[in-house]
């Protein structure tokens, strides 16, 4: 006999069942069966059975589909898992027939028009065909196209099909009931929907045992009227009960359950099993409104339903995890068990509930004080692909064998955790690979014959064979030679001590191409399977031996259900047929495990809490927009219980709303989080605020570090609103009077201890003293940021990177290297545009730079040589190295125009050279500020060691000021007020960013002083070494520039 048992909470129902359980059945061993429709649900029963019973033992939790199946297989003698009418086998040889007919003409209009289509479009008849024998096997009996592909492939497949073997097996099962291996009873329960088939299998189980169905519906009073009418509906359209309902808000959202009761029928027999409700509350209101469909009573306002409006999904994540905060410290009783978060795009939001939720299980790198409180929180009813990283790596490269395999994408995947292990690659592992990389030029393609299907096989350059080249012959060559081993430019970051790091690249480079050689179609589906078992294991090394298995387990499903069909299919396909397998949820999810659970809407349905969160209840995003079918027949006069995915959305808010006993929190994006622009909520949000009022909504501001969410009673009542110290902090810095921030350092500091000056040191001094100050002293880099990755092909250049072909190229010039040899190394390097793009380009470069290099080579001669220099200046020892000494010149020939930091930098350099006892003069050679292709020439005499001693003590004692604070000097803007130039000019200017917006200079002076502020201070006591200049600034500038000035020439050659 068919018991329907009915309640509108789950506690009801959990007690009826109780008490079913507690009559033992006629056999003691015979386990008992309960169909739930979730894990979630089959983890709370579980929980409730056992504190009510003592123990939940022998119990069994399958499905409904499962359970009405195998009672069906059972009757036709057909095993379930080898059922050629589940649709993951029916797609093959539904994929056979349309293959043979896709010219015909009853066929052709229908189909894709791509080969890379064909299977989805397969796939998503064979899951239509399952959704009309299961709800109404009719539709296929017409004469359109599905009905004769049907009909067809009922000819093709010996076993009876679905509809016609339910009937037969719903015939059987009432004359002989042992053949269904059951029970003698059953239960089903917190369903709400029963499709019409497996409400007929029922029906027939139903006649020889007892199959209790225990139905969550949230209101008695709408079941009672709508069974008092007594009526028999079969097609929505023109449902009388559609309007019956008197709520507003079951109305809307409990179209499921509704029909779920016409689908039972007006004849069925329904025991009700009512439990006593909290009263007192505007969450209890409504809810008695819903329970006794009418309008809610009136009364007070309270918090008991939060509405949140937030600024995109971040601040929604935050504001959930400062509500529950709220609700914990304001109740002792509430455990982080007795709330659940739940989310409808919960993969979207992962990271962000990674970040937020996560921060409180931080405890090295914060201070105590810092910490938010601890929250144990378990992110549930993941997609397999992120809870098994082999398996995202697979997912991972069936993406990337049709694409193009560029810099980035393969970057991402060497560093997915599986890919990580099993080349050893750390974290300094990855930056350098990056670094390796960049440097080499590497854009996209594995190599030439990878570039073939977008037409650039005749184009090598960076490509990933081309980078990897350059890193090994970079092993055992310098790139400064600029000779070419086989056209190969041999990459100069590559030491000794990251040759390994270099063969795990291309043993890494080596796998990804064999795999990706594996996964060219078409292929059939075990050689798919093996191809993408192998790819797996050359490239991943799982942390866990269950992750490689699950893999396996998921190929082995595949390859069986292809078993007997022959059918080839390509990449795209593969794809497809894999997608919704990798997407899928774990078995086993992590339900109801002491923590706050967080999960998406459907696993936890109905399941009482004390406090239900939902978060991301976005306009346009809830509830879900499916769109329209246009081959679903179903849709074509739908029927009372067809699934709508609208309604479903719908029926899941309603379930919440009810399953929650004490508060019920929303969230949704309330205004846009870069324009601020408002956003309505979604609508069924809308329609619970206007059952309740606006007065629930609050709305927060766009940053966590706002003051009001620091002040008591902004947010909420009489409390302030975050537990976050650290953006509490910004928050007083906000709120708190604006005053000018303080100086960088207050005072200088100590003195660091005598030591030996690298000469190096001195001209990074020179050039920049407050970016040396930073560095040298305080080990700061500001602005210092690697290069990201390029994609894309270079097409043209900008100016930076002319500048630095240009460099190059004259570096190379003028170490003697030929010109043509100088460009094609160039070319080698990937840098230029590829093929017939770069051409024009390196030869306008290089035309500048042959000039530069022919008037530099009649100024100076002979060949660049380095010299090591020590000198000791008043009792300290400067070393280092000279570069580009020819004879006794000191020679830099530059790409750029000539500047103040290029002539520092040779005086620094010649000084020392001077002071070691060498008649060394300099000549340093740069790009006019006039006419193209003109030079400037900087000329400095040779001085005696006495004078470059001096000389050399004034740079030394400034050195030493400058590595206790920052001082006073740019160095363009120095150069101009000790020549008599327009320093202000070189400081500031309206149009292009001049030194006042270096990176270094904005952090030690701000974004907003004025040259006339960098004049203002007086020099102090010990700083007046000119007795006429009046201000610091000036003081420094003649003292760093005075010495040079006084005996520099600078001419236009």
């Amino acid at each position: 006999m068919l018991h329907v048992h009915r309640s509108d909470r789950a506690d009801g129902l959990i007690e009826a069942l109780r008490d079913l359980l507690a009559e033992p059945p006629a056999d003691p061993f015979a386990p008992e069966l309960i169909s739930v429709p979730t894990r979630g649900m089959e983890r709370w029963l579980t929980q409730r059975l056992s504190s009510h019973l003592g123990i939940c033992a022998n119990v069994e939790f399958p499905f409904p589909r499962r359970l009405t199946g195998d009672a069906v297989a059972a009757a036709s003698g057909i095993d379930p898992e080898t059922d050629p009418w589940l649709p993951d086998r029916l797609v093959w040889p539904l994929l056979e027939l349309v293959d043979e007919a896709r010219e015909e003409a009853w066929l052709a209009p229908h189909l894709p028009s791509g080969q890379e289509r064909r299977f989805a479009a397969v796939r998503h008849l064979a899951q239509l065909f399952d959704r009309y024998a299961l709800h109404r096997p009719a539709v296929l009996a017409g004469s359109h196209w599905q009905g004769e592909l049907w009909r067809r492939l009922v000819a093709r497949i010996a076993e009876a099909d679905p509809a016609a073997r339910m009937q037969s097996a719903c015939a059987r099962l009432r004359t002989a009931p042992e053949l269904a291996s059951l029970p003698e009873r059953f239960s089903l329960f917190g369903l709400t929907r029963l499709p019409a088939g497996q409400l007929e299998v029922l029906r027939a189980l139903a006649e020889h045992r007892d199959a209790h169905l225990f139905l969550l519906h949230p209101s008695p009073a709408l079941w009672e009227r709508i069974a008092a009418e007594g009526v028999h509906v079969v097609r929505r359209v023109g449902d009388p009960t559609a309007r019956m309902a008197r709520n507003r808000l079951l109305a809307s959202w409990g179209q499921d359950v509704r029909e779920l009761q016409l689908v039972l029928g007006p004849d069925v027999v329904t025991h009700e099993h009512p439990v006593s409700h909290r009263t007192g509350t505007m969450l209890t209101r409504v809810q008695a409104a819903v329970r006794e469909d009418r309008a809610p009573d009136p009364g007070p306002a309270d918090r008991s339903i939060e509405v949140h409006a937030c600024h995109g999904r971040a601040r929604q994540v935050e504001v959930v995890r400062d509500a529950i905060l709220h609700l914990l410290e304001e109740d002792p009783s509430l455990e982080p068990r007795d709330v659940i978060v739940m989310c409808p795009d919960i993969e979207t939001f992962a990271p962000q509930i990674q970040a937020t939720f996560g921060a409180g299980e931080i405890e090295d790198d914060d201070e105590p004080r810092d910490r938010l409180p601890d929250l144990r929180v378990r992110l549930a009813d993941r997609s397999l692909r992120q809870t098994n990283p082999v398996l995202g790596v697979v997912a991972q490269l069936l993406e990337l064998g049709s694409q193009r395999l560029t810099a980035s994408q393969v970057l991402d995947l060497a560093d997915r955790e599986p890919v990580r292990r099993r080349f050893r690659l750390d974290d300094d592992a990855m930056a350098r690979l990056e670094d390796w990389v960049s440097e080499s030029g590497v854009r996209w393609g594995l190599d030439a014959e990878h570039r073939a299907p977008f037409k650039l096989s005749a184009l090598t350059a960076g490509t990933w064979r081309a980078g990897l080249d350059r890193v090994l012959v970079g092993v055992t060559m310098n790139e400064d030679e600029r000779r070419l081993f086989e056209g190969v430019l041999p990459l100069d970051d590559v030491d000794s001590g990251a040759i390994d790091l270099a063969g795990r690249l291309a043993e890494l480079l080596d796998r990804l191409a064999a795999a990706v050689d594996s996964l060219r179609g078409p292929l059939r589906v075990p050689e798919w399977a093996s191809a993408l078992a192998a790819a797996a294991d050359g490239l991943t090394s799982p942390e866990e031996p269950w992750q490689r298995s699950e893999l396996q387990r998921l190929l082995n499903d595949v390859v069986d259900e292809a078993s007997g069909h022959d059918a080839e299919l390509e990449l795209e396909e593969v794809r497809a047929l894999l997608a919704e397998r990798l997407q899928g949820r774990p078995t086993r999810a992590n339900f109801r495990t002491g923590h706050l659970t967080i999960c998406t809407l459907v696993p936890m349905r109905s399941v009482p809490h004390r406090v239900v969160c939902l978060l991301g209840l976005d306009d346009g995003t809830f509830p879900r927009k499916a769109p329209r079918d246009g081959d679903d027949l179903l849709l074509r006069d739908p029927h009372v219980g067809d699934r709508d995915s609208r309604t479903e959305d719908r029926q899941l808010l309603l379930d919440a709303l009810m399953a929650a006993t004490d508060r019920l929190i929303i969230t949704y994006t309330g205004n846009d989080e870069r324009t601020n622009v408002a956003r309505p909520p979604a609508v069924p949000v809308g329609e619970l605020l206007d059952v309740v009022g606006r007065d629930v909504v609050v709305q927060h501001p766009l940053q966590p570090f706002d003051p009001r969410n620091f002040a008591r009673g902004a947010l909420v009542p009489g409390k302030p609103w975050s537990f976050d110290r650290v953006t509490l902090d910004g928050a007083r810095a906000l709120a708190g009077v604006r005053v000018a921030p303080p100086a960088f350092l207050a005072d200088p500091l100590p003195p660091r201890p005598p030591a030996p000056l690298a000469l190096a040191d001195l001209v990074r001094f020179a050039e920049h003293p407050v970016r040396a100050f930073l560095r040298q002293r305080l080990g700061i880099s500001v602005g210092d940021y690697s290069d990201e990755v390029e994609d894309a092909l270079p097409v043209e250049l900008d100016a930076l990177e002319k500048w630095g072909v240009g460099q190059r190229l004259l570096d190379a010039v003028m170490d003697g290297t030929e010109g043509r040899t100088a460009i094609l190394a160039e070319i080698a390097a990937g840098k230029l545009p590829p093929g017939q793009l770069g051409r024009p380009v390196v030869q306008a470069i290089w035309q500048g730079v042959d000039e530069i290099a022919g008037q530099a080579r009649a100024l100076i001669a002979g060949e660049a040589e380095s010299v090591d220099v020590k000198v000791d200046v008043g009792g300290r020892r400067l070393t280092g190295t000279v570069p580009g000494v020819r004879g006794e010149l000191l020679t830099h020939v530059t790409y750029s125009k000539l500047n103040p930091r290029h002539r520092l930098g040779a005086w620094v350099r010649l000084l020392a050279l001077c002071a070691a006892g060498g008649a060394y003069s300099a000549t340093t050679i740069g790009r006019a500020s006039g006419a193209y292709g003109q030079v400037t020439v900087a000329r400095v005499p040779s001085l005696s060691a006495t004078d470059a001693l001096e000389e050399l003590s004034v740079l030394i004692d400034l050195y030493d000021r400058g590595m206790r604070e920052p001082l006073p000097l740019a160095c363009r803007t120095s150069a101009a007020f000790a020549a008599g130039g327009n320093p202000r000019g070189e400081w500031e200017s309206d149009r292009f960013p001049k030194e006042d917006r270096d990176a270094e200079h904005e952090l030690v002076y701000g974004t907003s002083l004025a040259f006339a502020e960098l004049m203002a201070p007086a020099p102090r006591a010990d700083e007046r070494w000119d007795p006429v200049e009046r201000t610091r600034f000036g003081q420094y500038a003649l003292r760093l520039w005075r010495g040079l000035l006084a005996r520099e020439v600078v001419s236009d050659a």
